[in-house]
């Protein structure tokens, strides 16, 4: 959520950060509510102040044994106005807010300009495409083959969208979470969590999926929880409405969960197979941090995934989004994105965000810098580490031979029990 003050007092400068991701940005309605609000209050605290004095007199008259009953009754009547004013300050409070949290966050001045990811630029890359001598397929050819792989049984139980794994392919899946969890928890610093897989509306809204994407959540009836569409939504919440301590800065945490969403998508092979799921698996990276240091954090979140791609031994290219092509929340992002030979495409397996301080005021997310300060708005930072189903469907592409088996990746091997490569059977 913006700072409303940010907005009153230069309107200018944040409806041109806005208009940088595409579109009107018409901030009158939420200025106009803003100014509403201010008035009322001024009147209320106006009324208060009278009534207080009244409050002085009458008990000065009631001391000398004089009649206040026409200042009682006035000051009922002052009393009724102070009510009246509270509710519709109440109303257009919740006005504010409802406008607000429409609001997406202000892509950071670092963020290149541009609409779509032909704008986005390219930071760096790492690996170069592996050259085959034969034509490589697409994973979901080689997990059919293979039978690790079963979209067929899973249209029959859920519709398209979704696919079954069988043996090698369920192992593979496991060692790939395994191996994730263990890199970020032994190896990078963050706590692992476990947490709910059903989440109530205040935890969507506080991490910026509601009222936004309410469209593409699935939710349970006659019950205020929803599935959850990523565990960056459980992990914001973990300390919401919480004020932290300085020294507990950074805090960083990971959870593996499943995630559902729902979104359109056309034809084309980045709807086929595991690239786009109503149903995938994800671990996620998070940050807590003072907001001085986010930055710095970024970098270092950004390098935590990239880990992941180059022990997978998986090309990529990290590519800084435009202002454009910006997640909802995020300010600044990087993508890695990885080489999939068999569809012929870059796709990123984790996308990387500062939200700066947005989610952090949708959650009250607070820290004291110092003893006794004043509580400040601290920052977060997600990134995916790694989207499980697309690392299997990329490795998968990556590692295919030719007489139609995958190696498995050297880091993966122990979680495989030792097995060297999926071959067919």
């Amino acid at each position: 959520m913006l700072d409303i003050r940010r907005i009153r007092e230069d309107p200018a400068a944040v409806q041109a950060a806005l208009q940088r991701r595409g579109g009107a940005a018409d901030l009158g309605p939420i200025l106009e509510a803003d100014s509403r609000r201010r008035s009322l209050l001024t009147e209320v605290e106006q009324l208060k102040a009278e009534r207080n004095a009244a409050s002085e007199q009458i008990a000065q008259v009631k001391r000398s044994g004089g009649d206040a009953s026409e200042q009682i009754a006035a000051m009922r009547a002052v009393g009724d106005r102070i009510k009246a004013l509270d509710d519709q300050v109440r109303q257009v409070e919740q006005s504010v807010e409802r406008l607000l949290l429409e609001l997406p966050n202000l892509p950071d001045p670092g963020v290149p300009d541009g609409q779509t990811e032909e704008d986005n630029v390219m930071v760096r890359e790492w690996g170069a495409p592996r050259e085959f001598d034969f034509e490589p397929r697409p994973h979901w050819e080689i997990g059919v083959a293979l039978d690790i792989i079963d979209f067929e049984r899973a249209a029959r139980m859920s519709g398209a969208m979704f696919e079954v794994l069988k043996g090698d392919g369920a192992r593979l899946r496991r060692a790939l979470i395994d191996w994730m969890l263990d890199v970020h928890a032994r190896e990078q610093g963050y706590t692992e969590i476990s947490p709910p897989l059903l989440v109530n509306t205040d935890s969507l809204t506080a991490s910026g999926q509601l009222p936004k994407f309410e469209e593409n959540l699935f939710r349970v009836r006659d019950l205020d929880l929803w599935l959850s569409p990523t565990s960056e939504v459980q992990l914001t919440n973990l300390f919401r409405d919480e004020i932290l301590e300085a020294d507990q800065l950074p805090i960083s945490v990971t959870a593996h969960t499943p995630c559902w969403r729902w979104e359109k998508v056309g034809a084309g092979k980045e709807s086929r197979g595991m690239i786009r799921q109503y149903q995938f698996d994800k671990v996620e990276m998070y940050k807590f941090v003072a907001p001085e240091t986010s930055f710095d954090k970024l970098e270092r979140l950004t390098a935590d995934a990239e880990a992941l791609y180059q022990r997978l031994g998986i090309p990529y290219r990290l590519a800084l989004l435009c202002a454009g092509d910006l997640g909802f929340a995020a300010a600044k992002t990087y993508d890695p994105m990885a080489w999939f030979p068999g569809v012929g495409k870059w796709m990123e397996l984790s996308s990387c965000s500062n939200c700066l301080d947005f989610q952090a005021r949708r959650a009250n997310l607070r820290y004291r810098p110092a003893p006794r300060a004043k509580p400040q708005f601290l920052h977060t930072l997600n990134g995916s580490g790694l989207a499980v189903g697309r690392t299997l469907a990329c490795v998968l592409e990556n590692y295919q031979q030719a007489d139609g088996s995958v190696r498995v990746p050297d880091v993966l091997v122990p979680y495989m029990g030792g097995q060297q490569f999926i071959a067919p059977r």
